[in-house]
């Protein structure tokens, strides 16, 4: 019975955290908050039926119920940082709650920009988390110190549940929310200037299912992190980060169990995976609103900068800024990475590896200027 209310409360914060999100993509009133709000009101109703009312705590950034802590994953950590943000510490829901009131608390925990008090209501409550600083001359109590934007640490994993939806929707539906992308580079790139290392927020891939989405991420924080070391700014750093978001976007056309597949490739499996830069291109390119550059770079990311790679192009091909920027944190990101088929290589080495790239698979001048990033974060 217990480790069936466990699950239940599992599902419970897994779809209100894709309540969460799907109303920051869309509205609170939209249809798709409708139908999580609704599995989500289902599991906790299931939970409280099997062992009472469900009291949350957080505990050093666990969530911990009925006196142990939950099993950490993204939709956990999603409810984490949206409530740690808020300096809340503890959610109480009560037999009798209802789908409007879990409607509300997915509104108050979505607003990252508005930090007024959020309500308790007859079936949800909260506990607000209290911290003392030594300089009280400053003003700032522990509310206030929570209620800023997530570390950029934190930020990856805040965003990964919003960039899968937005994936997957594209997959199911051929619908690209290039807002949705637009706002997560945004956030990136307002943490971005406050972070003495922002290659702190490179996140572990934890699970191949987590590959594409968690590698996109971190090639968009790479992606900045050139980008701003060489002056640039303003939309085209945006556009830069939008690109790396995307750049993998042909990908959700290959079978999954190609991509994650352990052994060799077989050559009918190489050719599908060779064929997703067009793939992907060839849909952005579809896509209203979405900057050209996303596009080409989707299209050029694994072409070399002596001109091979793939796809093959003609004799004379000028790979873009924004390509050769991508191809740089897409091959160190994957390089860190645990694959399937190999573990992840330590940094001195990877630099050892990228000075043998520059000038025939990777732009010679962005390596040099891409591994003193990496120099100065006391990466290698």
């Amino acid at each position: 019975m217990h480790s069936e209310r466990i699950s239940l409360i599992h599902a419970f914060i897994h779809n209100l955290a894709t309540t969460i999100s799907s109303a920051s993509l869309y509205s609170i009133d939209h249809p798709q908050v409708d139908r999580f709000c609704t599995l989500a009101l289902d599991a906790i109703v299931a939970a409280i039926d099997r062992g009472g009312d469900v009291s949350i705590l957080l505990i050093d950034d666990e969530l911990v119920v009925d006196e142990a802590p939950l099993v950490n994953n993204m939709y956990i950590w999603r409810l984490v940082t949206a409530l740690k943000v808020r300096g809340i510490g503890h959610l109480k829901i009560t037999q009798g709650v209802t789908g409007q009131e879990l409607r509300m608390l997915a509104d108050g925990l979505r607003r990252r920009s508005d930090y007024r008090e959020i309500c308790s209501t007859d079936h949800v409550r909260f506990g607000t988390v209290e911290v003392r600083f030594a300089d009280q001359d400053q003003g700032a109590t522990g509310l206030e110190a929570f209620r800023k934007l997530p570390t950029f640490e934190e930020m990856p994993t805040f965003e990964l549940v919003r960039l899968i939806e937005i994936y997957d929707e594209a997959r199911r539906h051929g619908k690209l929310r290039i807002v949705g992308i637009n706002e997560i580079v945004k956030g990136f790139i307002k943490t971005f200037k406050n972070q003495l290392d922002p290659l702190l927020a490179v996140s572990p891939i934890k699970s191949l299912d987590e590959y594409t989405f968690t590698h996109s991420t971190n090639v968009c924080i790479l992606n900045l992190a050139q980008a701003m070391s060489l002056g640039i700014e303003g939309d085209l750093l945006n556009e830069i980060g939008i690109a790396a978001m995307l750049h993998d976007m042909g990908k959700l056309f290959i079978p999954e169990e190609v991509l994650t597949k352990p052994t060799n490739l077989d050559d009918k499996e190489w050719e599908m995976m060779r064929l997703h830069p067009v793939r992907g291109a060839m849909y952005l390119l579809n896509c209203s609103g979405v900057p050209a550059s996303s596009a080409i770079t989707a299209f050029e990311h694994h072409m070399r900068y002596d001109g091979t790679g793939y796809p093959t192009v003609y004799r004379g091909w000028e790979q873009h800024i924004c390509s050769q920027i991508t191809a740089i944190s897409d091959v160190f990101d994957a390089l860190r990475s645990n694959r399937s088929y190999r573990g992840s290589v330590e940094y001195d080495t990877i630099a050892a590896m990228m000075y043998d790239m520059a000038g025939a698979q990777l732009h010679p001048i962005l390596v040099r200027n891409f591994l003193g990033v990496l120099k100065k974060a006391n990466k290698i």
